[in-house]
């Protein structure tokens, strides 16, 4: 496969809806990076969580555009504003929640990008009408390397 360079311009990319005032826009989707990077910006409201999670395949990097998150990573659980900048390597167990009193955006990237590939495939299946079941969802997220390690820790 060529691999070109390109620009992704501000509100650009295909938008995935997960919940109400929480998006996720791809910037970045596998198939134009050659597999190498996927990256998504999401806008997350105030108490937006993830459950304690890894992926298998993928290391995951999240900047903080705007608000506060809290993360998770391993035992170490950190605040970060905007400007932070936090490293999920893959097979460790991670988590994040908006901490803030808005809601705030971070930048999302996963290299290689196979953890990225189950939020395009949702994201798909959303802009052509066929939003997956809850089954379809968590089957997704397995085949691209999720596994799910516990709650919410926050």
């Amino acid at each position: 496969m060529d691999t070109k360079g390109f620009v992704a311009l501000p509100r650009q990319g295909l938008v995935r809806n997960m919940g109400p005032g929480r998006t996720a826009t791809l910037k970045l989707q596998s198939g134009q990076t050659g597999e190498s990077v996927m990256v998504f910006e999401e806008v997350a409201p105030p108490g937006t969580e993830t459950s304690l999670h890894l992926h298998r395949n993928s290391d995951e990097v999240a900047y903080v555009l705007s608000g506060e998150f809290t993360f998770k990573i391993g035992d170490e659980v950190s605040v970060g504003e905007p400007g932070t900048c936090a490293f999920m390597p893959r097979g460790i167990p991670h988590a994040w929640k908006n901490t803030g009193v808005e809601s705030g955006r971070v930048l999302f990237s996963y290299m290689p990008a196979e953890a990225g590939k189950a939020f395009e495939e949702v994201a798909r299946l959303q802009h052509a009408g066929s939003p997956p079941t809850r089954d379809l969802f968590v089957e997704i997220l397995q085949r691209h390397g999720y596994e799910w390690v516990g709650p919410p820790p926050f």
